[in-house]
Formats: C-alpha cells, structure tokens, sequence
C-alpha cells in the first residue's frame, strides 16, 4: 500500500505562527499521530505532502522526540512540497511520481489525527483487494459545512462540497471524512483530469468519486468505530477538545487493563505508560516519556513522572517529580520531592519531603527524610542523611562526586564538599562542613566553637 498524508494547511483558524499539523496532542504532534497510524500498515511508501511552515514541520518531525515512530522495517519518509496549495487534490498530484502502481493508495490528513490502525484496516479490506474505492464516511447529526455522499440506487455517485451543495443535498447526513483509498493507476489519470471551477476554485480531491462512478470502479463506504476518529483540528478550542476524547481514551484502556484512577478525567498521558498490577493513580497526574510502574504502586495527587521505572510496592507522594531516574521495590518518594536525571534509588528507600536527587545512586534501606539536595553521588546501605544537608558537587567549572558508603549517619545542616568520602559507619555532626575524608566507626565535627557575649545589646533603628 501507498499513503499520502496532506499535512500542507496554513490553519488560520489556529491562530499561531506554528504550522497547523505541529500543534500537539498528548505531547505529540497531529502529524505525529497520523504518521504512526500510518506506519502500523506497513506502507510500501510513505509520502507527506506539506506546505506552509516547511522548514519547522521537517526541523520538528524529523528531530529525535518529533513523532516519528521508531518501528523496525519502516519505509523512508518521501516530503513533498505543494506550493501554492491549490486544494486536496492538487496536495494528492504533488505525490504522484512516488507513488508505486502496483499497490492503492491511501490518503490520511495531518491534522485528523485519532483514526485507528483497526478502522484503516478495515478500509483496507474494503478495497476488494485493491480493484475498489474505499470511502470512510460518517452520519453526522449536524453535517454543516462537510462534504455530502450523494447516493443513486443506495450506491455512492458523487461527493458535494458543502458551498456547492443545493437544498436538496444539504439535507443528506451521510459526510466525506476525506479518508479513502483507490486503486493507483486510476487514480493517476483521475487527478489529471480534475477542474477547478467550483466555489472555492480548487482541486478537490473529492471530485476522484464520480470519476471512478463513470469509469465503473466500485465505490464501498466504511464507518469508523467511533465519531472522534474522524474529527480534525482547525482551531485551538477543537484541538483541547480531542486532547481531552484522547486522554479519555487512554484513561479507559488504563482502568480496563486493572488500574485504579481516581478521576479518569484527571490524568495526562503524553507518551506511554505501562502499568501492573493494582496500581493505583490519584488525581492531576501526568505521565511523558515512556514510564513503567511496577505492581502496587499508589502515585500519589499531582504528581509528574517522566520516562522512569517504578518498582513494585512504591508509593510517590503528592507533588513528585521524577524524570529520568529509576526507583527500587518497596521505596517512598516524597511529598514534594524532585528525583532528576541519572537518580536510581534502591530497595527501601525514603526520600521525603523537599529533596532533590541528581545524578545518584542510593543502596537498599537509606534515607533522606527532609530537605536535602544529593547531587553526583554514591550512597550506600542503611544511610541516614540528616535535613538541610547538601552535597556541594560543583565549583563553578566541574562536577564532582561525594561517596558515601554504607551504614553513614550525616547529621542535620552538613555540607559535603565533593571530591569527598565517608567511610564505612562514620558518623558527621550536625553542621559539618565536610572538606576532607571521614574515617569509618568515628565522629567527624567541624563547626565553630559555640561563645556567649554577656552584656551584648542587640543594634536598633535610629529615629
């Protein structure tokens, strides 16, 4: 099979510098998701035909994190440019010459972004092995301003556009969805022959039925499974709105498949997230990247995870991040901490209210309850880090590492000032500023010595 995808549309109604089909849903691009409907056919080509915003639709989707979908054996994208944009069918003869005769063609939209692999295929099936046109059409309860199928004998005859559509076909609800697929070949000699003298004084891609009609091509309709697959975006308030019917959609696959939400209208998925068993997920929660959580993980409200792997028995408490880093069986995150890329707690682990991990490795059964910044180092077992402590990793140039080892007690308010290590069963007084080794089994202090100034009388304003 071909497929062109027409992703050349200005999108005025849009109202943004941003070319129409890189406005994104679920943090993806509307392209983006057509693109990996499209690849989940296994296309013998791929063709996109785009237009306004050139370079920032190629410098996005052709970027590492621009949509495209990473799958094996994939064909090579051929973009081709359609300038002026001259209607759907003018798009579809940009794509001509890549197109391979012994396979029909399917056309896809950019910015019709939520059709389904399993209603394309079952489109595909309609084409009676290639020989037919297959229509994706739908009966709409207000079809103002779509296209009509215009029916002879219950038989499909032609489409009209609704600007040049009389009373008599305005009343019919059944609408073009501007999905179909057709047989190469004649299709080739069809867009050839189409004319531009109708109300908007463009090609219309759509004028290809009558055509096939006349030249005694089948034309079989197919309905999509649901009315959002077919919807596209033209304006920013129809966009939010299938953000919303997708996150829906992703939100009943999630409670399907066992998992608890505690609103499915409250959760954002931009990417993938993989759940077990008895997972439970509160409110105001988003998930982007890929993300794996174990069995018996309870996310707590509000939480953001990015690209990360939870283990089993987890619980990440209210207001969480967590971005590139990894947490082991049986752990707790949180409230309001913040675990940065490069972090990877072990079995056991607390890390509490207000701490930030970057760049860490923490071993099984340690602890970092209250407001404490870990950056750039190597924890051990059983590590009890006191609140207000700080590994100093920077010096303005470099990073540097604190290795900490096991069974440590770090007093409250320490600085560690890295290169440093403390050794096995050491302990550090509050108020350290650690600038040197600790020896193991021992106490290290450094702070000033403590004086009382008798008589001192503290400094008040001038009148």
């Amino acid at each position: 099979m071909n497929i062109v995808i027409l992703a050349a549309g200005l999108g005025k109604r849009m109202k943004s510098d941003l070319p129409k089909v890189l406005h994104q849903i679920a943090g993806r691009p509307l392209l983006g998701h057509v693109l990996g409907a499209a690849h989940s056919l296994k296309p013998n080509k791929l063709v996109v035909v785009y237009g306004h915003g050139a370079e920032k639709v190629l410098a996005a989707l052709q970027a590492p994190d621009g949509g495209l979908p990473a799958t094996g054996g994939a064909p090579a994208i051929d973009w081709v440019l359609q300038s002026p944009q001259l209607g759907t069918g003018h798009a579809v003869a940009q794509a001509v010459p890549h197109l391979d005769e012994a396979h029909p063609t399917l056309v896809l939209y950019g910015d019709v972004p939520l059709v389904s692999p399993s209603t394309l295929q079952r489109l595909r099936e309609a084409t009676d092995g290639g020989s037919a046109v297959a229509l994706l059409t739908q009966v709409m309860p207000d079809p103002t301003g779509l296209g009509r199928i215009v029916r002879k004998d219950g038989k499909v005859a032609r489409i009209v556009e609704h600007k040049d559509a009389d009373a008599e076909t305005l009343r019919i609800r059944e609408i073009n969805t501007g999905i179909l697929i057709a047989p190469t070949s004649p299709l080739k000699s069809w867009l050839v022959a189409l004319r531009n003298d109708n109300a908007q004084g463009e090609y219309y891609l759509t004028d290809i039925i009558a055509a096939a009609v006349r030249d005694g091509i089948i034309v079989n309709t197919v309905h999509p499974a649901a009315l959002w697959e077919t919807l596209g975006v033209n304006s920013k308030t129809q966009l939010a709105e299938l953000e919303r019917q997708h996150q829906r959609n992703l939100a009943f696959s999630l409670t399907e498949s066992g998992v608890t939400l505690a609103d499915p209208a409250r959760i954002d998925i931009r990417g993938s997230l993989q759940c077990g068993r008895d997972v439970s997920i509160d409110v105001g929660c988003i998930f982007e990247g890929t993300v794996t959580l174990g069995d018996r993980v309870r996310i707590a409200a509000n939480c953001v995870i990015r690209d990360a792997e939870i283990g089993d028995d987890v619980e990440v408490l209210a207001m969480s991040h967590i971005e590139q880093a990894k947490v082991g069986t049986r752990s707790r995150v949180g409230p309001f901490a913040r675990l940065r890329p490069g972090t990877e707690l072990g079995e056991d682990n607390h890390v509490g209210n207000f701490v930030e991990f970057k760049n860490a490795k923490m071993a099984s059964g340690s602890k970092a309850n209250h407001l404490a910044y870990v950056g750039d180092a190597k924890i051990g077992a059983r590590v009890n880090i006191g609140a207000g402590t700080i590994t100093c990793n920077y010096d303005g140039a470099n990073k540097h590492q604190t290795v900490i080892e096991d069974d440590v007690f770090i007093g409250s308010d320490s600085q560690l000032v890295a290169p440093v290590t403390v050794r096995r069963g050491a302990t550090l007084g509050a108020g350290t500023t650690l600038t040197r080794e600790a020896p193991p089994d021992a106490l290290t202090v450094s702070r000033a010595r403590q004086v009382t100034v008798a008589g001192w009388t503290r400094p008040v304003k001038k009148k």
